[in-house]
């Protein structure tokens, strides 16, 4: 876990404390907590393999209340993680605002060392399996309205598929950018547990026969490919139903523009088996 402690900061137990930045930073689309709202209660979740998550209740003014989702991770790497899902969220939400939780803000904690969060708003949720005709409606639509600013694949922040980075630099071709960031996957997956004879037997064929065969066709005697931005982690557990409303919600997102049926991050899991 990238997270190494909140102090009086725990989520949970009764405890209202916040801490400082979470109050009066900066905002992507407004202020976290007006000066006439105080923290009713907090809650944790401890259901995140890399942070301490947990729900923030604030009461305003006139009565009203809201709640906030908050991720806590330490360390340059926590800081990488959630910069990366803010401008994820981010990005999805201006192209399918009701797709995701409406994203808040991410940033460093002013009284714990090397410590940083990512909030957004809060949406109760069920992890039932959505109506496919549905969800395959938004989907389509973030993939088909969620064009690429540069016209090439790749993102302008590095994202990360759990603890781990994904390689996300700007490429004309996306066999050579799907080439690339599969590269550097397994190129992770070595560091951290070693050379395997077996994997770099297949990976070889994999880059001289399998990649070329496959998507070099897509991008030849003519045709093209318009990068689309897709989710990056795309899976049953990181989508859910809005208990109150019924919309469809996907969260976690490690966004990269690539070829639309790409759904996957690009990661070799055995490389986070070590940590």
């Amino acid at each position: 876990m990238n997270y190494h402690g909140q102090g009086e900061f725990e989520f949970g137990a009764g405890n209202t404390k916040v801490d400082p930045s979470v109050q009066k930073g900066r905002y992507y689309l407004r202020l976290f907590l007006p000066c006439d709202a105080k923290v009713t209660a907090t809650e944790g979740f401890n259901v995140s393999f890399w942070a301490r998550t947990g729900r923030i209740d604030v009461e305003r003014g006139d009565g009203t209340s809201q709640s906030y989702f908050i991720k806590v991770i330490s360390t340059d790497v926590g800081r990488n993680m959630v910069m990366g899902e803010f401008e994820s969220m981010k990005t999805i939400h201006s192209v399918v605002p009701g797709f995701v939780p409406r994203p808040i803000a991410w940033g460093q904690y002013a009284t714990i060392p090397d410590t940083y969060f990512y909030l957004c708003e809060y949406r109760e949720m069920i992890d039932n399996m959505p109506d496919p005709a549905d969800f395959t409606r938004l989907l389509a639509r973030l993939h088909q309205d969620g064009e690429s600013p540069s016209g090439r694949f790749g993102f302008h922040t590095t994202t990360y598929a759990g603890n781990l980075p994904q390689r996300v630099g700007w490429e004309d071709s996306w066999e050579v950018f799907f080439a690339k960031s599969m590269r550097y996957a397994l190129d992770l997956e070595i560091e951290r547990n070693g050379q395997s004879a077996q994997l770099s037997a297949l990976s070889d064929k994999l880059f001289a026969r399998v990649i070329p065969r496959l998507l070099r066709p897509l991008e030849s005697n003519g045709r093209s490919l318009r990068p689309s931005l897709v989710h990056g982690d795309l899976w049953y557990a990181n989508s859910g139903i809005d208990v109150n409303s019924g919309q469809l919600l996907i969260f976690d997102a490690c966004c990269f523009y690539a070829h639309h049926e790409c759904k996957s991050a690009f990661s070799v899991h055995a490389a986070s088996s070590k940590h």
